[in-house]
């Protein structure tokens, strides 16, 4: 727990003063409350007295000054306090998505993205509140169950001895309620993140969902783990719902005891040993006891509920990402040459098996490499390697003749561009979204590097041209222009090293070997590296690499494999049959 709170508390930092202030502030305000009830016994003594007016002004002047400091105080502190805790929530926000830019593949593949967002946003909100509670009411409760206690002392004698049994009761009785709770409230948190996660699914499946007409299936799939969170967290609130009665139950039986025992006590002793104005501040100062008590009861629930969240949180904060750049880092990429030596590769260490096992390859800079193989076969393992997406387990990738692991990341990825055949655009306009390959673009560069891509004649068709709204993830656009509005991003870099993962398969024929010409005549210095589903996507590479279970089965040219690979010249073969009959839907001219 004392890691927890520190790791917390460096989320404060510029609310610091605020956070101090907030439990000062209530500090005067309990005392101004607690010195009301005091003031008030001695006035209805002095009336009782028969005192004149002069002293019924000035006592009333002074309960209203009390009155008056109290209430700008409390103000003070309930604005402190809002502030203090709405901006710790916003720095935590803040340091778990920087935290979380700063992972490796590694790293989120430890948490789910659903996970990750209930984490930024429920659990964050229940530690705001907890926060909140805790230099506010946390601070007010036990100051006025202190000077409650000992004004009531003080005024009432033996009978403020009620209390002495009933803060114990309370204490136990809170006890057994939060540790009987705890449990379930981690239950809870866990099912949410399984919640959150039948949402994402399904919101970005949504055309999937609608094509094979299973909204019905996936609306009982969503009750089902609604169901699941409603039950625990309806069993954790019956048991936290205990508190309620359990206080009042308290708060009744010692407002009855004051009462009775009190007004016994002034009758019989004539007001001698209890009079009318003491007694009158007891029931004030017992019942600020109480309410003390049951507030407190409050904050324990909500830290209670909060103390898995703050967990959660801390899990993600103390996360360290498996990939780091090394003291003395170099900041200079030579060429785009990559040489993979011996190369064996798997996800996790207690992976069974290597998505790639004893890769050797030698690209040169400049060079145009075609990568060819079945689902599974490990093609994108291989390239995510490159930018040092993952680490190797064995052997290691250089490029410019560097380890990569000897590179600051930042640099080794700017100067390795990776377009993903799942492209991803942002809400914004495509000016912002190809400023994300190089913030500094002009205009003419952005248009250059579309028209490499063949993004420039359907930019031009819209009415807006560069300066279109793209919708979040680029829904207002097909699979194609979303290919290469990704790829001209990705020149924009002017990377050593370009890899394109099968990130051509939306567009034509044509249109892909347009961009692979105007990559050759435009960026001849930059290494190629395109994956690929078609043959005809990498046929003019320099070299194709054919892959097979994590290996590579065979390299060389096209006419080599040709000749010398049985699987590259069946599927060459296939697609080219395709390609030529009309009936299959081919097109004789798209090569």
């Amino acid at each position: 727990m004392n890691s927890i709170v520190k790791t917390l508390a460096r989320s404060i930092r510029e609310y610091k003063k605020t956070s101090i202030l907030t439990p000062l502030l209530v500090t005067v305000e309990v005392v101004m409350e607690c010195a009301i009830p005091f003031v008030i016994a001695n006035l209805v003594n002095q009336m009782q007295a028969g005192c004149s007016m002069d002293v019924i002004v000035r006592y009333g002047t002074a309960l209203l000054v009390m009155a008056v400091i109290s209430l700008i105080f409390g103000g003070a502190a309930g604005a402190t306090c809002a502030n203090a805790s709405a901006g710790f929530a916003r720095n935590l926000r803040k340091d778990m998505f920087y935290k979380i830019q700063d992972y490796s593949f590694e790293n989120i593949d430890k948490f789910s993205v659903s996970s990750l967002v209930t984490r930024l946003t429920t659990d964050i909100s229940n530690v705001q509140m907890a926060y909140m509670m805790i230099i506010r009411v946390a601070v007010r409760c036990p100051l006025m169950l202190v000077f409650s206690f000992a004004m009531g002392f003080i005024m009432g004698g033996r009978l403020a001895m009620i209390f002495l049994f009933t803060i114990p009761l309370l204490l136990i009785g809170l006890l057994l309620v939060i540790r009987a709770a705890t449990p379930l409230f981690r239950r809870v948190f866990r099912k949410y993140d399984a919640l959150n996660d039948s949402v994402q699914e399904n919101v970005q499946a949504m055309r999937v969902v609608k094509s094979y007409v299973r909204e019905d299936y996936e609306k009982k799939k969503f009750a089902a783990a609604a169901e699941n969170v409603q039950r625990d967290f309806t069993k954790a609130e019956r048991i936290m719902a205990l508190n309620g009665p359990m206080m009042q139950f308290c708060v009744y039986a010692g407002m009855v005891f004051v009462m009775s025992y009190g007004s016994y006590t002034v009758i019989t002793s004539m007001g001698l040993d209890l009079n009318v104005g003491q007694m009158s501040s007891m029931l004030t100062y017992s019942f600020q006891i109480l309410m003390s008590l049951m507030m407190l009861s409050m904050v324990f629930t909500m830290i209670t509920m909060s103390q898995e969240s703050a967990e959660r949180i801390v899990e993600v904060l103390s996360e360290e990402s498996t990939l780091t750049s090394p003291a003395n880092a170099l900041t200079e990429v030579k060429d785009g040459s990559v040489d993979f030596d011996h190369v064996s590769f798997k996800y996790s260490k207690k992976a069974e098996r290597n998505a790639l096992s004893d890769i050797d390859l030698h690209i040169k800079s400049g060079e145009v490499i075609g990568i060819l193989g079945g689902t599974g076969s490990s093609k994108s393992s291989l390239i995510q390697l490159i930018p040092r997406l993952y680490d190797v387990t064995e052997g290691s990738v250089k490029v410019g003749g560097v380890d990569v692991r000897k590179y600051d990341l930042e640099t080794l990825r700017n100067q390795v561009a990776v377009v993903l055949q799942k492209n991803v655009l942002f809400s914004g306009t495509i000016k912002d979204n190809l400023r994300w390959g190089n913030p500094n673009a002009t205009d003419a560069e952005m248009e250059e590097a579309c028209r490499l891509a063949q993004a420039d004649e359907f930019i031009q068709q819209f009415p807006q041209k560069y300066d279109t709204w793209i919708e979040q993830g680029g829904s207002n656009v097909s699979g194609g222009q979303k290919q290469r509005l990704c790829i001209a991003r990705a020149l924009l870099k002017k990377p050593k090293i370009l890899i394109l993962d099968d990130s051509t398969s939306a567009v034509d024929t044509r249109t892909d070997a347009l961009i692979r010409q105007g990559f050759r005549e435009f960026i001849p210095e930059t290494t190629k590296i395109i994956i690929a589903q078609r043959v005809a996507s990498v046929q003019d590479a320099d070299r194709i690499i054919m892959m097979e279970g994590g290996r590579i089965a065979a390299i060389g040219t096209h006419e080599e494999l040709m000749q010398s690979n049985d699987v590259y010249r069946e599927l060459y073969n296939t697609q080219n049959r395709k390609s030529n009959n009309p009936q299959a839907g081919g097109d004789k001219d798209a090569e």
